[in-house]
Order: structure tokens, then sequence, then C-alpha cells
């Protein structure tokens, strides 16, 4: 009975060593693959954990080796530091949160919505087809726009809203002009009895429907009294659409008190849209449609003024654009994708939200540094980037790989003093078990 406990120690000394063999050399596999991706931009590190094995003992003394086992895990939530490029939708994540990205071969399918794929960072250009894409043939995912650039209401909870950003660098677009902004000051001598009554004009250009410029001509003629000062005026507008004919017309009154010298005092419509005194505008509808003409409140001294003897187009804002080539595409940090144009206009095309969950070391790994959402990483949320626990969206930037290749090296160095000490245990007991079978001799 004693050499059978002496033979069963033995066996699972044996054991323990080629279990202790086994485990360092996934160490060192996980060593190698950190090593080999120390210039894998996004790349998480993987990471060895030894668990050692208790087998109890027969009794009588006798103790059985348990070995030891390896697991590995993937440290999806460490981060590398970011470096600058000069590619404009180079992207990486600064803080938490993760790109939603597809692979280009599920997006050319076209069959339903891509899978939705994870990653922290990416240098994305556009494809043939428009598609911003990365190398490894990785498609940004976002929501798309309106017409007018807001973004609509999406799920949250789910992947499914999400479409490939496309971007159509060969595409036109114009904005006509919907609302007007008149800063024009008067000359108040004008009004006075005895003066000209000349009519002193103004040209606003704005861009129609097809983004062509067309003018309103304005018109502003004095009234002139008897004697004394009037500080009245006739407004008439007209559109070069439609041959110059009238789309507005109002009498202006103008303040000559102590405190609001100069400013509207009363404006009435004789034709055309009404003025609305809480906002200070007037909407008149020019070929295209109408028009918000913003002329100021009363007693406002911003929009139309009556002072000195000078005729001043003092400022003219308005919306609108002509025709015009995109240029280039930029992401803010907060994941709204901007399409600029030649003309100087610039207008949002999608939003690229933020993916995060509970338990990012749970998803699974794939390749090209992506992850895919699994029951151990919890519920999901799409955030809008820089709100709630995510963090924002960096520009021409990108992650460098997360590994320490000297904390790499140095655990190379104890992986293989424990496997040359394992491979020696083994050693050993080949030499004991040697020496039992010459007991029999």
């Amino acid at each position: 009975m004693q050499q059978k406990g002496v033979s069963m120690t033995i066996s699972s000394s044996l054991n323990a060593g080629v279990a202790g063999l086994a485990a360092n050399a996934n160490r060192l596999a996980a060593i190698s693959d950190n090593i080999a991706n120390s210039s894998t931009y996004g790349y998480r590190r993987v990471e060895a954990d030894f668990h050692s094995m208790v087998i109890s003992s027969s009794g009588g003394g006798a103790y059985s080796a348990g070995g030891v086992r390896a697991t590995t895990q993937r440290l999806v939530d460490e981060r590398g530091s970011l470096v600058t490029t000069s590619n404009a939708t180079d992207l990486a994540v600064r803080g938490r949160g993760y790109l939603p990205v597809a692979a280009a071969s599920d997006v050319e399918v076209g069959n339903g919505d891509p899978q939705m794929l994870l990653t922290t960072t990416g240098s994305f250009r556009t494809d043939s087809s428009g598609y911003l894409t990365t190398q490894s043939d990785l498609v940004l995912l976002g929501w798309p726009a309106l017409a007018d650039g807001s973004i609509p209401t999406y799920p949250r909870d789910t992947g499914a809203g999400l479409e490939p950003v496309q971007v159509n660098v060969n595409q036109l677009t114009g904005e006509p002009t919907t609302k007007i902004s008149l800063g024009v000051n008067l000359p108040a001598t004008d009004t006075e009895a005895g003066s000209s009554g000349d009519a002193q004009a103004l040209s606003v250009e704005y861009y129609d429907n097809l983004g062509i410029s067309q003018s309103i001509q304005i018109e502003f003629t004095p009234s002139i009294p008897a004697a004394g000062s009037s500080n009245q005026w006739t407004m008439v507008l007209r559109d070069t659409a439609q041959a110059g004919a009238a789309i507005g017309e109002y009498a202006l009154e103008f303040d000559d008190g102590r405190t609001t010298g100069g400013t509207l005092a009363a404006v009435t419509a004789v034709s055309g849209g009404g003025y609305d005194p809480a906002t200070g505008s007037l909407i008149v509808d020019v070929e295209g449609g109408p028009v918000e003409i913003n002329i100021g409140q009363l007693g406002d001294p911003d929009g139309l003024t009556q002072l000195s003897s000078s005729f001043a187009p003092v400022s003219i804002d308005k919306d609108g654009y002509p025709v015009g080539n995109m240029t280039s595409v930029e992401v803010d940090a907060n994941g709204f994708v901007h399409a600029l144009y030649d003309t100087g206009i610039t207008r949002t095309i999608y939003q690229i939200p933020l993916v995060d969950m509970p338990n990012p070391n749970g998803m699974v790994a794939l390749d090209q540094q992506t992850y895919a959402t699994s029951p151990e990483s919890g519920t999901y949320f799409l955030w809008n980037a820089g709100d709630g626990p995510t963090g924002d969206i960096v520009s021409y930037a990108l992650e460098e790989s997360a590994t320490d290749v000297a904390g790499e090296l140095t655990d190379m160095i104890q992986t293989q003093r424990a496997y040359t000490s394992n491979a020696k245990v083994i050693q050993t007991v080949d030499e004991m078990l040697q020496e039992t079978t010459n007991i029999k001799r």
C-alpha cells in the first residue's frame, strides 16, 4: 500500500508538471500575441491568469498534486493613448464608449440591417460607393439626418436604426433663403419739409429653391410734410423672380422721442404679410415661397432706424446658399458628421452614437479589433457622444495599442523561468520513476 501511495504521488507530480508546461505555454501565447500587436491601432492586450487545482488526498498521509489551469481574458476596457493624424475621418473614442461599425461584406449584401460590431478607433475613408470604410473593410454606422440637418428620434437599445455612413463627394447642394434681417438707417432729414422726396433704393440678394440668385428690390420713399418733419416712410418690396412685381408695401413711422428717437414707432401693412411686433418680422411671398424679413421690433435700435442724414445699410443677414460642391466631411466631438461645401455651407448628414454596456470585458473579441455584444457584456445603450457615461469622439486621431512592451518582456522572462522549472519537475519525476524501476533489480 505504501508503494502504491508513492506511485500515485509521483504520478500526480508528473501530471502537475505537464499542466504547468501547458499553462505557461498558454501564457507565452498571450504574451506573443500582445507583442506582435504592439503597433496595432486599437488592440487590447490578452492577460493569462493561473488557477490552482486542488485534489483531495487519498488518505494515509499521501498528497496528490492537482496542478494548475490557465485562463485568458482580453482586457477590452483598457485604453491606449491617442496619437494625432492628418486625416479628418481618423476617429478615436476618448473615454468610455465604442464606435458602431459593420463588415463591408455584410453591407454589400444588403440583406436587411448589417450586424453591429464595436471598435474604439479606425482610419475611415470613402470607398468607391462613398461609404466611410477602413482598410480592414469596416464601415462606420450612424443615424441619418433629415434634410434640415436634424436627427430624428431613434431607438437607443438596438442598432436597428443605424445605417452605413455614405458620403457623396460629387454631390451638389444649395439652400433656399427663408429669413432675411435688415439693419438699415434711413436719413431723418429726408422727411423734413422742403426735402426732395427721392426714394432710397436697396437690393437684397436671396437664393431660390433651385439655388439661383434672385433679388428683393426695396424702395424707401419719404413722406414730405408741409412743415416740420413727418418721420414717415413707405417701404415697397419687389421680387426680380416675378419680373419686379410688388410683393409687399408698408407704412413706417419712426419715433422722435428723447429716449427712443430714431426707432420704429409703428408699422402698417398696406399689402403683403402683416407685421408682427413681437418678433419684428413680416412675411412676403417671393416666387419660391414665403420669406421672413426682420426689420426690428418697435423701440428697438436693431433693424430699421431713422437717424442723421445718411442712408446706410448697416447689416444685412440672410440664410440660404447657392449651389456648391462638397469638399470634405468632418466628425465633431458629439458625433455629428458634417459635410462641408465650397460655398461655405456646412450640413449635418449623420450622427455617430457611442455604445456603452456594463461589462465591456464580456464582449466577444473578433478580427480587426472589433467586438460583438454578448449576454456577459450586459445590455447596451446608444448614447450621444459626450453624454451620459460616455466620452467624446476625437477626429484627426487614432488610438494606439494597449500593449506595454516592457511589461510583456518582463512577463516573458518569468514565463520562461516557470516553464523551465516545470520541465525540471518532469525530468526529476522521470528520474524518480527510473529509480523505482531499479528497485526490482
